[in-house]
């Protein structure tokens, strides 16, 4: 009897899963991790020394998007099996999401996402804001 304590001999031999096979996907698996793991540290250190090299608002955005995007794309490569699958299941997985970041993007640079500062109706316009020139105190 195994360790689960039932009549299955092993569920190990059940799923045909050898020790070659084993020794593959943990490799794959570290593989992956490692990436992964490499991906974050560097984003963290870009992060960190951003400031002091003086690097732009749109290089920070452009790389940690890309960064991010690549992060995500080999979780669902690896780990939702995703590249085990074929060629035309990927594309109808994968383009709506394409789609939609394409979207994103496209709204984000001609400057959709300022609108709700700009259309905003409890406060007052900017034209009466400074109204009154020098100073003056009531």
């Amino acid at each position: 009897m195994s360790e689960f304590h039932d009549d299955y001999p092993s569920y190990e031999t059940m799923a045909n899963h050898d020790e070659a096979s084993g020794k593959k996907t943990r490799k794959k698996i570290w593989l992956v991790f490692t990436l992964l793991l490499v991906v974050t540290i560097v984003e963290i250190f870009v992060g960190m020394m951003a400031a002091d090299w003086g690097a732009s608002k749109l290089f920070l955005k452009v790389f940690f998007i890309s960064f991010t995007i690549l992060k995500a794309y080999y979780i669902i490569y690896s780990f939702m099996h995703l590249g085990d699958e074929v060629k035309w299941l990927k594309w109808v997985i994968i383009a709506p999401y394409s789609g939609f970041i394409l979207y994103l993007i496209f709204m984000m640079t001609i400057g959709e996402g300022n609108f709700s500062k700009e259309a905003r109706h409890d406060l007052p316009p900017a034209t009466e804001q400074h109204k009154g020139g020098g100073g003056e105190h009531h």
